[in-house]
């Protein structure tokens, strides 16, 4: 099982060499950079500049309000300078977002991120082969890149290509078009998978006349854990709050409709239109978050995450202990939580 470690948004860009190489010196096999306060792509050279091994992947970058061609050169210079480790991750976010905070237009999400990274794609082509860019799409079209500008290829496997979603569109999308799929921390329960997500990549494979396996899969998981029964108890209120605002968006209740709890999600839609939202982690109460979660020890946590996941995902993407203290504790839960065995053979 590859193991991935999240990589916190709040981080600060003076502290990403040090996250990363404790990452890649405690076995993780991926740091995930996320796109919310920090540009992914300086992080993302940060992290790969301080390690050696260990594979980068945005998750995820916001395509739309990039052109195609500012992501590709980014990737491609990413992937050159780290012979290969870095890895593209491509979300379209949601339409508040890329309106109100991009002042982005947003139209046919899933048409257009299929079509962003076939224009990806035909880019790399022109770079790697030199044959020319033409790429001709229902929201892009590329059939211009002059010597002058192309970058050349490389000595390596171009950027691999990542998406993620929730509904069912997205998820045929990736089916059709990725390398792997990373699962919302609101869709990573294993019933889930098995009933939602799993099914939509093999009908988008299907529908593109794939041939291989499909995209790789990798879970995002917040379990209730600590050191101790005490720590673990202490993690749920934590959970507590930020899966009642996680769940509170009426995309997410998915989840909680297949795991009979299907008033939950509008319960707590509701208390938010009233503005009542000191009161919303009062709703997930402990019998609630041992639905959603697994929960242990550290050293029970190979274990709980083995009964859960194993051969459902291919990759476990979860935070990193911020104490130093604890590495040699978390060093021998990476080692045993990656014999878990995954989905697909390496």
């Amino acid at each position: 099982m590859e193991l991935i470690a999240s990589l916190p948004a709040d981080t600060p860009l003076k502290d990403v060499a040090g996250h990363a190489r404790r990452a890649e010196t405690l076995g993780f096999d991926v740091l995930h950079v996320p796109e919310t306060i920090h540009d992914p792509f300086v992080t993302s050279v940060l992290a790969l500049e301080h390690t050696t091994t260990l594979a980068v992947r945005t998750s995820m970058v916001v395509a739309f309000p990039r052109s195609p061609m500012v992501t590709a050169y980014a990737a491609w210079d990413l992937s050159r300078y780290s012979n290969g480790r870095f890895q593209l991750g491509l979300a379209s976010q949601v339409r508040g977002n890329i309106v109100g905070r991009y002042s982005t237009a947003w139209t046919d999400p899933v048409g257009r991120l299929r079509d962003y990274i076939g224009s990806v794609r035909a880019i790399f082509r022109a770079f790697q082969e030199g044959s020319g860019l033409h790429h001709e799409g229902p929201h892009y079209r590329f059939d211009r890149l002059q010597p002058y500008f192309d970058p050349g290829p490389i000595d390596c496997a171009p950027p691999s290509f990542w998406t993620g979603g929730v509904n069912r569109g997205m998820c045929e999308l990736a089916g059709e078009v990725s390398d792997g799929f990373v699962c919302h921390p609101a869709a990573s329960h294993p019933r889930y998978l098995e009933a939602r997500i799993r099914p939509a990549l093999q009908a988008g494979a299907a529908a593109a006349g794939r041939t291989d396996s499909g995209p790789r899969i990798v879970v995002n998981v917040r379990p209730l854990v600590g050191r101790t029964r005490d720590e673990v108890d202490a993690c749920r209120d934590e959970r507590r709050r930020e899966l009642a605002f996680l769940y509170s968006t009426p995309a997410y209740h998915r989840q909680l409709e297949l795991l009979d709890l299907p008033d939950l999600g509008p319960e707590l839609t509701e208390m938010v239109a009233a503005g009542e939202w000191s009161s919303l982690p009062s709703l997930l109460t402990n019998d609630v978050l041992d639905r959603l979660l697994p929960a242990g020890t550290w050293d029970e946590l190979p274990g709980l995450l083995g009964e859960w996941y194993a051969n459902h995902c291919d990759g476990i993407s979860l935070g990193l202990s911020g104490d130093p203290a604890e590495d040699g504790r978390m060093e021998r839960f990476v080692h045993e939580a990656k014999t878990i065995p995954p989905l697909h053979s390496p």
